[in-house]
């Protein structure tokens, strides 16, 4: 970062109950922080960015980042709920875990429904936000184990692994996934689910 002042927070939704932990002061070097998401809720999996045949609106209200990125790219991140770390990436390859859907200048003001937030602080006043979605890709897999999820080899699963069997558009409801066994992710605020099967 371009400033020593500057520090680096990620939010995350956590596949358990919800915690908040309290964000310190200004650090002498980037670091990141990962809160659980306040008042959101989650099945036994987690969400994907919708098909880009059919995108969501744009939400980008502005806020400034370091990493340069747009709506509808994907990212790493990485590290630690401590450190966390961001970097860009092709989605749907091996390094892309999070999709970006929306940018604001504050975490607080990213949808309900996003699976985790990133935003930068400078003198821990919010400059900008990213709000993140899994980068589910049908038929592919992702680990939900630890603090980020992974991409993985569906021929290879962890310990908790989904594939994506589909994304449907148009309905925020896991009875609408064509298979009762399924279990699925809903995006109220953008009206779409994502079914998906465990491994």
């Amino acid at each position: 970062m371009a400033s020593s002042n500057r520090s680096v927070r990620a939010l995350v939704l956590a596949l358990s109950s919800c915690a908040a932990l309290i964000l310190g002061g200004c650090a002498s070097e980037v670091s990141g922080t990962a809160v659980a998401i306040s008042g959101a809720t989650i099945a036994p999996t987690t969400t994907t960015n919708p098909p880009t045949s059919t995108p969501t609106p744009e939400i980008d209200d502005g806020g400034s980042v370091d990493i340069d990125v747009q709506i509808g790219e994907c990212v790493n991140l990485g590290g630690t709920v401590d450190e966390a770390a961001i970097a860009n990436a092709t989605c749907g390859s091996p390094q892309s875990n999070y999709v970006v859907f929306a940018k604001t200048p504050t975490s607080a003001e990213c949808p309900e429904d996003a699976d985790q937030y990133y935003y930068e602080t400078y003198f821990d006043i919010e400059q900008g936000a990213l709000c993140l979605d899994i980068d589910w890709q049908v038929g592919g897999c992702m680990d939900l184990v630890g603090e980020f999820a992974q991409r993985i080899d569906c021929a290879t699963p962890g310990a908790d692994t989904r594939r994506v069997v589909t994304i449907l558009q148009g309905t925020s409801s896991v009875d609408d996934c064509p298979d009762p066994a399924l279990y699925g992710f809903e995006k109220d605020s953008r009206n779409f689910v994502v079914c998906v099967e465990r491994l």
